[in-house]
């Protein structure tokens, strides 16, 4: 894989709010996900970026759970071919459904993929946004909501998809490559202590 175009700082540099979550991350997770570093290089839009970020994808409230978030993620970073997000949010996508096979299905072909009818619709409406977010009309509500969606759950589709955008660019044009430890997780069940 390219090496990332912008070196990453080190982390004993940073402020104490930034290396304060970039530990704790790693503490729970047993590594630090590059994109924690690739942005710690601007402060300013590292606070910004993970305070929206987890506005999204750790509401309290809203009837998506946290497996359809990383579907929304992981579907709309393959359109917009994006490595580092499908990887680490397929990652995070196969945990939560605790399915080994439906990130790949996701980003592959999330029409063919084993997910519900709800499901695909809410793909359906975040490639929408993704991809032609001009055509969006209020029929597209109305698929939503044929589906249990209400108008909040709508604007987390699109804002997730939207927030994702700008997070694939930046990956993608900095040469953020994937953490190795994505590519198993919630492929193979953890080794039992």
């Amino acid at each position: 894989m390219p090496s990332a175009r912008y070196p990453f700082p080190d982390l004993n540099t940073l402020p104490e709010d930034l290396r304060s979550r970039i530990l704790e991350v790693q503490e729970k997770a047993g590594f630090i996900p590059n994109v924690f570093l690739a942005f710690a290089r601007r402060p300013a839009e590292w606070r910004a970026f993970f305070a929206y970020h987890d506005a999204l994808m750790l509401k309290d409230g809203g009837s998506l759970t946290k497996g359809e978030r990383e579907m929304i993620v992981t579907a709309t970073s393959a359109a917009n071919q994006c490595l580092y997000c499908v990887v680490a949010h397929g990652a995070m996508l196969r945990i939560y459904e605790k399915k080994p096979l439906v990130a790949d299905q996701v980003a592959v072909n999330y029409r063919k993929a084993d997910i519900t009818p709800r499901q695909r619709a809410m793909l359906d409406f975040a490639m929408k946004v993704c991809l032609h977010s001009h055509e969006v009309e209020d029929a597209d509500f109305a698929a939503l909501h044929a589906h249990g969606f209400d108008d909040e759950d709508i604007w987390d589709i699109a804002a997730i998809t939207a927030f994702f955008g700008l997070s694939n660019r930046m990956a993608s044009f900095s040469g953020m490559a994937p953490n190795p430890e994505f590519f198993l997780m919630g492929r193979i069940p953890k080794a039992k202590p």
